[in-house]
């Protein structure tokens, strides 16, 4: 578990409580040792989080200045239900797996029947599985700014080897594009990943350019990089 998870689920914990909560039991919830709870509960009372008590008492949070829950409205949180599901179905496994974390954190501090209300949204994405991972390291090669080799194939089945350099992903419903700038063609190009037989990084990073950084490839779509930022 990465720290801030458990900094976030220790104040969790602790919201509400007349009495004060052991560290052991904390510890055990959270699968770390004592001293790690005793050095989390340091560093957050060290940043102004009004916890109080001590090691072999417990921790409660001080009496009058509990830290309010985050506040969202029912059409808030059913939006935040159905962009996980839409990551869940189109996706690749790093997004899902954060989507998830972060809607259970935010489900953690929720009234009951707002959650529940939120959980019951029938707007629904269908399970789509991209092959081998390959929506997950394309997205790590755009992070990097990876330049790559792909052995494509065009719609009539027609090969031919690429080195590009990757700038984003879309999903038109079901379909992936990969959106690049082409050294062959000194141009921007879209390319299926379903169509990609291989790929392999060169090793060599590319720099995001005014001339043809994503800023750019956007406004070649005629699409406004303030639209999609925003």
């Amino acid at each position: 578990m990465r720290r801030a998870d458990r900094l976030f689920l220790i104040i969790h914990a602790l919201r509400g409580r007349r009495t004060a909560l052991p560290a052991r039991r904390l510890a055990e919830t959270l699968e770390v040792s004592l001293r790690t709870v005793y050095r989390d509960v340091a560093d957050l009372q060290a940043s102004g989080v009004p916890i109080e008590g001590e090691a072999g008492i417990g921790y409660v949070l001080r009496k009058g200045s509990d830290i309010p829950p985050l506040m969202f409205t029912a059409e808030e949180i059913e939006a935040l239900v159905v962009g996980t599901r839409f990551v869940r179905a189109f996706a690749g496994g790093r997004l899902n797996a954060g989507a998830q974390a972060a809607l259970l954190k935010i489900e953690a501090v929720l009234p009951p029947e707002l959650r529940e209300r939120a959980m019951r949204s029938r707007i629904y994405a269908p399970a789509y599985a991209s092959k081998n991972g390959l929506i997950d390291r394309l997205h790590e090669a755009i992070a990097a700014q990876q330049v790559l080799r792909l052995d494509y194939r065009d719609e009539a089945g027609r090969a031919s080897l690429r080195e590009v350099e990757p700038l984003c992903l879309a999903c038109w419903g079901g379909v992936w594009t990969l959106g690049t700038w082409c050294r062959l063609r000194a141009d921007f190009r879209n390319f299926r990943p379903d169509r990609i037989a291989t790929f392999e990084a060169t090793g060599e990073v590319f720099p995001d350019t005014p001339e043809r950084g994503i800023g750019a490839y956007l406004r070649t779509a005629g699409i406004d990089p303030a639209a999609i930022e925003g």
